[in-house]
């Protein structure tokens, strides 16, 4: 009997963790085309850092790193899970190996949830702007508070872009903070970027 208890019992951790983690799937924050994508292919575990690539990936390196806060822009936000997608370097979101109703969003995705300090980092290539078009280079990020629901906030934009103008930067809403960040390259050509984020700000409360 204490067997099957304790069988019983362990079930019902597992079911616990796994609600956690899915928490409220309901999108908030108004209009957020195809973000329900974020849940497909989502894994168990989420860690607080991760690369959206792997080493064959053609590109230049980029890694973003920073903090997720509170409403009050202070207090770090542990356990905020930050969806991720963007183009490849020909601009394209194409497919790779992923499952077929993520393709919308390319193959070049992941997920990372903040740590105790709100602290997460992503490794990834830099974006290449859409093929023909005036649209500035961007990574799209979704927040998810699992207590709570999903929604977009700002894309990541880089500020050495030359196609994010002042025309394209008067466009941005700053859903969540500001998404413009300066990036550096170092020696071995990687370049680096940070960016912190709000929870909620500028995000309507639906």
């Amino acid at each position: 009997m204490r067997i099957i208890y304790a069988i019983i019992g362990l079930t019902i951790a597992l079911s616990s963790c796994a609600q956690n983690q899915t928490g409220n799937r309901k999108q908030i924050g108004g209009p957020c085309e195809d973000c329900q994508l974020m849940f497909n292919g989502m894994p168990a575990v989420i860690e607080s850092n991760t690369s959206l690539v792997n080493e064959t990936e053609p590109g230049e390196p980029l890694i973003i790193r920073g903090i997720i806060y509170k409403t009050d822009g202070k207090t770090p936000a542990p356990g905020v899970i930050l969806y991720l997608y963007q183009t490849d370097n020909k601009g394209l979101y194409s497919k790779g190996k992923i499952p077929t109703l993520a393709t919308k969003h390319g193959h070049i995705r992941g997920w990372v949830k903040t740590n105790s300090k709100g602290e997460y980092e992503f490794k990834t290539i830099r974006p290449a702007s859409y093929p023909n078009s005036n649209n500035p280079q961007h990574i799209h990020p979704i927040v998810y508070e699992t207590a709570k629901g999903y929604y977009w906030i700002d894309e990541y934009q880089f500020e050495d872009d030359p196609l994010l103008t002042p025309a394209a930067k008067a466009q941005v809403s700053n859903r969540g903070g500001s998404g413009i960040i300066s990036l550096t390259k170092d020696d071995a050509g990687v370049w680096h970027g940070r960016r912190d984020i709000v929870l909620g700000l500028n995000v309507r409360n639906d």
